[in-house]
């Protein structure tokens, strides 16, 4: 079994598809990786030798991924909702920060619907 960054890459999956099992890399990265790495993206992560997984783990060690690249996202985020800017605003109030409307959708970031009562029909 694979193990980079204290990740463990599933081992049926080809390498390429694996390796996005690390946060911080996506297909096109990990693509990148293989071939700066010289390991076959077809190749199953179960049939990588130790000297293929050591060079993806150089190659994985250039890049900030994981526990690094989270904190600088949590730091980022942080320093937004300090300085009081839009984005940091939409952040303190679990609204979407990017963009996105709120009247029709966005219920996983507002949360559970709140429901609106029956108004009274009045008979003709």
């Amino acid at each position: 079994m694979a193990r980079i960054k204290n990740i463990d890459l599933p081992s049926e999956k080809h390498v390429c598809i694996g390796l996005t099992a690390i946060y911080g890399i996506g297909r096109p990265l990990a693509k990148t990786i293989c071939k700066d790495a010289g390991v076959s993206e077809t190749k199953k992560v179960k049939d990588l030798t130790e000297d293929e997984i050591n060079s993806l783990r150089k190659e994985v060690d250039k890049y900030s991924v994981e526990g690094d690249l989270r904190r600088d996202v949590q730091m980022s985020i942080k320093n937004k909702m300090e300085i009081n800017c839009y984005e940091g605003v939409r952040h303190k109030k679990g609204l979407p920060v990017r963009g996105q409307r709120t009247n029709r959708n966005a219920r996983t970031r507002k949360g559970k619907g709140k429901v609106v009562a029956n108004k009274k029909k009045v008979g003709k």
